[in-house]
């Protein structure tokens, strides 16, 4: 059971972060590894402890705003035609949390050159000049590491590439910081560290911040966004399944405490679809057997996941048992009644639920008939509890209607989040409209 206190946040921020970047081989850890090298150049810096905290937590989530995989492998190759989006939706999502507020204004600004800077009148210690050139140049380094060459053997040249650029794209003292850490061994063999994760989790600013579990609930809807929000078809249903098995927790009476756990579960519930490429989420047809095996492997990946949470044990069964059956049918565990506890089981439940209602690229929401049919069908099979799917029909309206309704205020932000990725450079100075303001 989650403890009754708190969580560690580095260790929640650390195995979202990781999820983030499982879309591709190619971009592995790479905020993980943006965020050590951000990290070290803050410290270099003799930077405030608020500062450096506030540095850290917008590297480990610089790319959020650029919601497809097939985005943020365009960035790490340096081939992408347009990066003002990604930053303009990374502001906008991380500013609507409070405590990742304070990075939104280094993510919005980690590609902005210091020649802009520069020009628009700014100085390094101007708000967010620094902190979003650390970000820069250590993103910049990160994705120059070729992965399948030993580190020690490009250093010569990555820190040539990154004295080229100085004055242009990065301000002179930050190419110093950059070349005093350089010049350390041990720095690049961190970097180049598969344990990076155990690394920033025992000795990264924010090692010793925990925090209570109504705010770990307000952080899992947040991350929900970010899963939800790469595709127009998925972009509400993980906030679909925590409010129906929350009506669902209620009417087969939870605790208060049970009923937030579960909303965190149902939050969360789809986290390893992070690993799933979008053409597969968005494919209009019939899914091929190889395409219907890598969809399998999300509740694994959701297990791995959160699993690596400290005290997060009940949540990480909920979530990631959700496509598991009574009769042992289900994936990737094949677990069957005896292992199921009732919260796995509503998970189960909501998930069809939340799905039958909503539009797929191959068909539209089904009418309450149709998902009537489907569901208690499934219960016969034992497929799904068949107590659950009573409790759903006979509350059906309510529970409908609320998840409709929460549905839409999620609806209604993936929009406004599109909408940025349509603007590019529109307005007078694009996304730097607000740099002359600083």
């Amino acid at each position: 059971m989650l403890r009754e206190t708190c969580i560690n946040l580095n260790n929640f921020f650390l195995s979202v972060s990781d999820a983030i970047d499982l879309a591709n081989p190619a971009i592995s850890l790479h905020q993980m590894r943006t965020t050590y090298i951000a990290w070290q150049l803050a410290k270099e810096a003799i930077l405030p402890y608020e500062t450096c905290r506030n540095i850290y937590m917008a590297a480990l989530f610089h790319d959020i705003g650029a919601l497809d995989p097939r985005e943020k492998l365009l960035l790490h190759r340096f081939e992408a035609q347009e990066i003002d989006s990604h930053c303009l939706r990374g502001e906008q999502l991380l500013a609507s949390i409070w405590i990742l507020a304070p990075a939104a204004p280094i993510v919005r600004y980690h590609h902005l050159p210091w020649k802009v800077w520069r020009e628009s009148g700014a100085r390094l210690t101007d708000p967010h000049v620094l902190e979003s050139q650390i970000l820069n140049l250590a993103d910049f380094v990160e994705r120059s590491i070729d992965r399948q060459v030993y580190i020690l053997s490009q250093v010569s040249d990555i820190v040539a590439k990154v004295r080229s650029l100085e004055g242009d794209e990065f301000h002179p003292e930050v190419v110093d910081l950059f070349e005093d850490l350089a010049r350390r061994e041990a720095f690049w063999f961190d970097v180049a560290n598969p344990r990076i994760y155990s690394l920033l989790l025992n000795r990264g600013p924010l090692e010793k911040v925990e925090i209570d579990i109504d705010s770990v609930a307000r952080l899992s809807r947040f991350f929900s966004r970010i899963i939800d929000f790469r595709s127009h078809f998925t972009a509400t249903h993980s906030v679909g399944v925590a409010s129906s098995a929350i009506a669902l927790s209620k009417y087969l009476r939870f605790t208060e405490r049970e009923i937030t756990l579960i909303q965190i579960a149902g939050n969360l519930h789809d986290l390893g679809k992070l690993a799933i490429p979008v053409e597969i989420l968005e494919k209009p047809g019939r899914l091929t057997p190889e395409e219907i095996d890598i969809i399998k492997k999300h509740p694994y990946y959701t297990f791995v996941i959160l699993d690596s949470i400290d005290g997060f044990e009940q949540v990480t069964e909920w979530a990631a048992f959700h496509h598991e059956k009574l009769d042992g049918t289900g994936y990737p565990f094949r677990l069957s009644a005896g292992d199921l506890c009732l919260g796995a089981r509503i998970l189960a439940v909501a998930d069809v639920f939340t799905a039958l209602l909503e539009d797929r690229p191959y068909r539209k929401e089904l009418p309450e008939k149709e998902i009537r049919r489907i569901m208690e069908g499934m219960a016969r099979r034992r497929h799904l509890d068949p107590i659950i799917v009573e409790a759903l029909f006979d509350n059906y309206p309510y529970i409908s209607a609320y998840m409709k309704e929460k549905q839409e205020a999620s609806r209604q932000q993936f929009e406004e989040i599109q909408a940025l990725g349509l603007m590019g450079q529109k307005g007078p100075d694009g996304i730097f409209s607000g740099v002359n303001a600083l």
